[in-house]
């Protein structure tokens, strides 16, 4: 069985796990390992004051690593620098993102699954500016006809990686279609499953299959009590309007209400799949703009007074 606490982590999701919503998955998972969004090499290294991810303080953040994505070894190394500075616990190198301004305009992201060279002279460069652990994160392959993740694994691991995520789908695959893990083999470093982990039963099926723990994804969104369940350090709380209302309200505090109300509309949608009415829910909240009015549906959908 699973030292869960240890041995869970939860995944960086693009434009979801910023800060407000890993301090709601903290509260249910004290010690769980969380990686925060990916991070662009070049907006952290030349400090660009509109990503505010680039300012982030890890320091109360507990067991947490920083990803970053680029396809210079030199920045993703002074990247590295700035994010053990700000506190967090390890990096993190994402060799999987599929979207194409990453993974083929960028030439970072999934794309070095096509340049096992550049990976390891990026985890080199990382390693060598860093005295906490490095981690990589890819996928199966860049396609069905290159599923050649274990030949990254073990390049990344002679480069100095201490242990790596592996998404069971292609690049090619997107999201789309199931996650496919094979058995583990046998590699120099640890490996983490990721990809349509949704609960305890998934997570014993990846051990099963001999990986060294498990990351959930998108199982976390509109429940993040999903990962203290798992853990065995929360339940789904009696009433969750008011963790819906909590999140909002971080995510005020930490972007404003005029960018924050806007971008809280997914969360919104999320929190309220399936349940009776979402729709129209989901419909009014899509027409609000104003912080005060959203959360007197809030409050009025979950029945709070």
């Amino acid at each position: 069985m699973f030292d869960n606490n240890k041995k869970i982590f939860t995944a960086p999701l693009a434009g979801i796990t910023d800060k407000p919503f890993r301090t709601i998955l903290r509260e249910f998972a004290p010690d769980v390992s969380m990686v925060t969004e990916m991070i662009s090499c070049h907006s952290l290294v030349e400090g660009h004051k509109n990503c505010i991810r680039n300012f982030d303080n890890y320091a109360d953040e507990g067991n947490i690593g920083a990803q970053i994505f680029g396809a210079d070894a030199y920045l993703m190394g002074e990247a590295a620098k700035i994010l053990q500075d700000s506190g967090a616990k390890w990096i993190d190198i994402n060799m999987g993102c599929p979207v194409p301004k990453v993974a083929t305009r960028a030439g970072a992201g999934a794309f070095l699954m096509r340049n096992h060279k550049l990976a390891g002279e990026i985890v080199a460069a990382c390693v060598k500016a860093v005295n906490i652990p490095v981690s990589v994160k890819t996928r199966l392959g860049w396609d069905e006809a290159h599923k050649d993740w274990q030949d990254l694994i073990r390049v990344v691991a002679d480069s100095g990686a201490d242990f790596a995520v592996v998404h069971g789908r292609t690049r090619a695959q997107g999201y789309s279609g199931n996650a496919d893990l094979p058995t583990k083999p046998d590699l120099p470093i640890p490996i983490i499953a990721n990809g349509d982990i949704k609960n305890i039963d998934d997570v014993e099926r990846v051990q099963s299959l001999g990986y060294d723990g498990a990351m959930l994804g998108r199982a976390m969104l509109g429940q993040p009590w999903i990962i203290g369940q798992i853990c065995g350090t929360a339940e789904k709380p009696q009433n969750v309007g008011n963790v819906v209302l909590k999140h909002l309200d971080l995510i005020i505090d930490y972007y404003g209400a005029k960018s924050g109300v806007p971008m809280f509309r997914k969360h919104a949608a999320w929190y309220s799949a399936g349940m009776p009415n979402s729709a129209q829910f989901r419909i009014r909240v899509n027409q609000i703009t104003d912080e005060g009015e959203l959360k007197k549906i809030i409050k009025d959908f979950w029945s709070i007074d």
